[in-house]
């Protein structure tokens, strides 16, 4: 089987050097559909990002595709039932409605936090955001930024499977979650909570 996967590395290697610009393209639609269509595999298209294309464009190319299929799926969440959804709760009281407007008033921080933190799905962080009030150009710019140490591993990760299948060895794909890796975005995360901390302090006192 790795030497099946070898001479698969060669071929595909081979057809994007002669179909550079398709390749790219044929990509990035197919990971942004996954993304969109909530199908499950995007650590596996990440992974082929940086198996295809190396660390760089690789990294830039999976971004691209999470990025532009999260934005579909979050227009369609907002246009469906979001927007109805929203209004309804904003109408509603009790204990719904006040942690929503909470939320409403950290949005940067929670946006970013559901990014970093891998213990939350990458589906259901990009169909929150499209159920509350959050504007199109926070959640483009916070799943941008939010996504990209996960996925510069990822990446990396995949870049290097050729070598390793070359080798017999196989690639681990538990490695962003060895201590070096994890504890950086988990103090990302951390830190993306420092605003919701400080102004709920200050409502405290």
């Amino acid at each position: 089987p790795s030497q099946a996967l070898v001479d698969s590395h060669d071929a595909l290697e081979a057809f994007r050097n002669d179909h550079a610009v398709l390749t790219s393209l044929a990509f990035v639609t197919i990971y942004a559909a996954m993304v969109g269509l909530s199908v499950p595999g995007a650590t596996i298209a990440t992974l082929t990002g940086g198996f295809l294309f190396g660390l760089w464009p690789g990294i830039a190319f999976n971004v691209a595709g999470a990025t532009i299929g999260a934005t579909l799926l979050f227009l369609a969440v907002r246009f469906g039932l979001g927007r109805s959804l929203a209004e309804r709760i904003d109408a509603s009281p009790g204990r719904i409605a006040r942690i929503k407007r909470g939320l409403d008033e950290n949005q940067w921080s929670m946006l970013f936090f559901i990014r970093l933190a891998p213990v939350i799905p990458f589906f259901a962080a990009n169909l929150l955001p499209g159920l509350l009030n959050v504007p199109l150009n926070r959640f483009v710019i916070s799943i941008a930024i939010g996504i990209l140490p996960g996925a510069a591993i990822y990446t990396s990760v995949g870049a290097g499977l050729g070598s390793l299948l070359e080798t017999g060895q196989r690639p681990d794909l538990g490695v962003i979650f060895e201590p070096r890796l994890l504890l950086p975005i988990l103090g990302l995360a951390a830190l993306s909570l420092v605003p919701v901390i400080l102004r709920l302090r200050r409502s405290l006192q």
